[in-house]
């Protein structure tokens, strides 16, 4: 490839580790990491044919990157491996780029970028959305903060794994749109639920009922990616409810510090704390119509 990069990619989770292989099979020289060996390992295995350097540490798979792309789980954890003691920025190398696809808040994104002018280093705040589907077929959607010329330096590491990048604005502006795409999400499943038990409550055949709504203005991707799937009661893949209600937990702590009036996330919110209750947090946010009670039958 024309544009090989020394990439470090840290996080290989749901979302990180298929961007991790699009990287490695698009040429780049990867060096991976992970706090947790197995799931390292897991990669690994998964991934026989892909050459790849391991890193035992944040500080030692930046040393010598070009790049440095994170993916892990929450603001303490993002803190950690960029701004702790043995962490990203200790080793990162002057002019070179950081990207964070962790979604976490604002006020993180934020901070590490500040750290990072501070250091002479380009910074990305690129939260995704697309779902893990997306992140296997390398069709993902970024939303992006930082200042123009970082982006500009991104782009070409993103083309290995998305369809659309979107600048938003300055840095945290990535997460903020991110959060606002959370609140769609949780709104619009928690319409799709009433309207599963609704129609199974009419004894209505609900494929028939998918093709008769799904071309009108109440289509949307979680209806035609979901709908069948919650029919079928089947949540074992897709994104967390605890990683859901993590991200509604952000939106809501910035909405307060913006003054803003977030009734309906906060109510979906609790819906979702009543499916973690019944142990359903590490199913799909789809699984939030198992709170609704599945009509029995009429007499």
């Amino acid at each position: 490839m024309s544009d090989r990069r020394k990439i470090s990619f840290l996080g290989l989770g749901v979302m990180g580790g298929p961007i991790a292989r699009h990287l490695a099979r698009a040429g780049h020289d990867m060096t991976i990491y992970n706090r947790s060996p197995e799931r390292r390992e897991r990669w690994q295995a998964d991934n026989p044919d892909l050459a790849v350097r391991i890193a035992t540490s944040p500080a030692e798979a930046a040393e010598g990157a070009d790049v440095v792309i994170t993916c892990v789980g929450n603001d303490d954890d993002l803190s950690d491996v960029v701004l702790g003691p043995n962490g990203v920025f200790r080793t990162l190398k002057r002019g070179g780029l950081f990207i964070d696809h962790t979604t976490a808040s604002a006020r993180i994104a934020r901070q590490i970028a500040v750290e990072a002018r501070d250091l002479q280093v380009h910074c990305v705040d690129a939260p995704m959305t697309g779902s893990q589907i997306g992140a296997e077929e390398g069709r993902l959607t970024l939303m992006c903060g930082g200042r123009p010329d970082a982006i500009a330096m991104a782009m070409p590491v993103f083309e290995a794994y998305t369809r659309r990048v979107v600048h938003i604005g300055r840095a945290g502006a990535g997460q903020t749109a991110k959060m606002a795409n959370q609140i769609c999400i949780a709104g619009i499943v928690a319409g799709l639920s009433e309207a599963m038990r609704f129609a199974q409550a009419s004894h209505l055949d609900t494929d028939k009922v998918y093709e008769a709504i799904s071309g009108g203005a109440a289509q949307s991707w979680q209806m035609d990616n979901r709908w069948k799937t919650m029919a079928a009661d089947e949540f074992d893949f897709g994104f967390a409810v605890d990683w859901m209600r993590k991200d509604l937990g952000l939106a809501m702590d910035e909405g307060r510090g913006l003054g803003v009036s977030l009734p309906i996330t906060a109510l979906v919110n609790q819906f979702y704390a009543e499916v973690q209750a019944i142990g359903g947090g590490r199913l799909d946010t789809s699984a939030l119509v198992r709170r609704l009670p599945l009509p029995g039958k009429r007499k």
